[in-house]
């Protein structure tokens, strides 16, 4: 009994030390996982973006009315052009915000649905450059490079011709729905029913 002592006794502070080094190390790994989880969190995706530009927006009935120019983005949450174009246009409203409306519009939302007819919103981002008027001036289809919108953007804001007036890019493709169309039914179109 007394050889077995020493060998189990070896045996056990091998162990106890595998064991410590092994728990060590899942004690490491866990703080490591937790930390890139709340530093992953605390960063902001380009949705949340979508999001905040949103939450910022001028509401459409104020912008046409408040003698400022204004950019109308139809736009959609699930738009990849639309998230990758956010930043961009975050910084440009940051730059801009005092001299111009920035209205968002999601497509999503069939409150809108007037002006994505209006405006023929059938691909997003679709950009509308309003007049301080709240005219029409010109429109941009997709995905703009942030020179080509800051330039639009500070000719809108001066007063003088969009330099990519009409200027098309990659687009995420929508489909409005679309409006009712006149029935048979209608009482005035009685006559057309009558067969001679």
């Amino acid at each position: 009994m007394s050889t077995d002592s020493p060998v189990n006794s070896s045996d056990k502070s091998e162990s106890s030390l595998g064991k410590r080094l092994r728990n060590f190390l899942v004690v490491m790994v866990a703080i490591a996982l937790s930390v890139a989880l709340v530093l992953g969190l605390r960063t902001e995706t380009t949705s949340a973006s979508l999001a905040k530009l949103s939450n910022s927006s001028t509401p459409l009935e104020v912008a046409v009315s408040n003698g400022k120019p204004s950019l109308v983005e139809f736009y959609a949450d699930w738009c990849t052009v639309c998230q990758k174009m956010a930043p961009d246009i975050t910084q440009l409203e940051t730059e801009y915000a005092d001299k111009m409306n920035f209205v968002m519009l999601n497509v999503d939302n069939t409150k809108w649905l007037p002006e994505m007819l209006k405006y023929r919103v059938d691909g997003i981002p679709h950009f509308v450059f309003l007049s301080q008027q709240g005219e029409t001036i010109a429109q941009a289809i997709g995905d703009q490079p942030r020179t080509i919108m800051a330039s639009n953007l500070e000719a809108l804001v001066t007063g003088s011709s969009l330099p990519y007036a009409q200027a098309s890019g990659k687009v995420s493709k929508f489909s409005a729905p679309v409006a009712p169309t006149a029935s048979q039914d209608d009482p005035r179109s009685h006559g057309s029913q009558v067969v001679n």
